[in-house]
C-alpha cells in the first residue's frame, strides 16, 4: 500500500509540474522571473541565476516533505 501511495503522489507532482510548464509563461510573475532573480546582460552574453525562484521551490518542497513525512 505504501508503494502505491508514493507512486500516486509522484504522478500527481509530475502532472502539476507539467501544467506549470505549459501555462506558467502566461501567468504574471511566473517562476524563473521573480523579483530578486539575478540577470546580468552584457553585449554578447546573459548570465541568469534564479535565486528567489530556487528559494521558493526549496521552501515548497521542504513543506511537502514535512507534510508527507509526518506519521
Amino acid at each position: 500500500m505504501g508503494l502505491a501511495r508514493t507512486l500516486i503522489v509522484v504522478g500527481l507532482i509530475l502532472v502539476a509540474a507539467g501544467v506549470l510548464l505549459m501555462f506558467g509563461a502566461r501567468l504574471p510573475g511566473h517562476l524563473g522571473r521573480l523579483p530578486g532573480d539575478i540577470v546580468i546582460r552584457r553585449k554578447n552574453s546573459v548570465f541568469y541565476f534564479p535565486l528567489v525562484t530556487c528559494l521558493l521551490i526549496s521552501v515548497v518542497l521542504s513543506f511537502l516533505a514535512w507534510l508527507f513525512g509526518r506519521r
